[in-house]
């Protein structure tokens, strides 16, 4: 069983689904109530980490130019049962990796789907602006704001996602345009040998 830690509702969509694609248990899911309260709390995270495995999840954003600086800043030393990723540049991207099911979730053209998702300053920005396309009403209307909003995202925007993210996404073949993705799906596939190896 893997212990979680993330930014939001979202995140642990993300890393349940991730768990579960290597053949892993999902625990508990701690933190989600954004980056700033993770990090002070990472600590503890990786306390635990000693002991049991864990992933603890964020977005790169704007915070560095790079994953490794960031990972750096935050936990120079990660506990050797921990899986310290970070989504480039926001967790979307990944979604975003398997364009053939993403295209049809939203109701849009595979081509209008990101290339290089991992190279968008903003691909949370880039999710809503491909839902505005769709050919369905009810993705418009949950994933748009209304002009008069001041939001970024429609009312629904979180829920649409998470269930893209649990039930239709496909991480493997995301991970083919998405390293950090990749990376991520490569390590909890370690902390899941580890955890089978100490069962045994």
């Amino acid at each position: 069983m893997i212990s979680a830690a993330v930014e939001g509702l979202l995140d642990e969509a993300v890393v349940n689904r991730l768990i579960l694609q290597v053949g892993g248990q999902p625990g508990s899911v701690y933190a989600k109530n954004g980056k700033p309260k993770l990090r002070d709390r990472i600590n503890g995270y990786n306390n635990a980490a000693k002991h049991s495995p864990w992933i603890i999840l964020i977005d790169l954003d704007q915070d560095e130019d790079c994953a490794p600086s960031l990972r750096d800043a935050w936990l120079p030393d990660p506990a050797p049962l921990l899986c310290f990723r970070i989504a480039v540049r926001q967790v979307e991207s990944w979604l975003m990796g398997d364009a053939e099911t993403l295209a049809n979730y939203l109701g849009v053209s595979r081509g209008q789907i990101p290339a290089n998702p991992e190279a968008l300053r903003n691909s949370k920005e880039a999710m809503v602006n491909l839902a505005r396309h769709s050919r369905h009403r009810s993705i418009r209307a949950d994933m748009v704001p209304r002009e008069s909003s001041g939001r970024s995202v429609g009312p629904a925007y979180t829920s649409r996602m998470m269930d893209y993210a649990s039930t239709r996404s496909r991480p493997a073949s995301a991970a083919a345009r998405c390293e950090s993705l990749q990376r991520a799906l490569n390590c909890l596939t370690r902390l899941v040998s580890l955890d089978v190896d100490q069962t045994l």
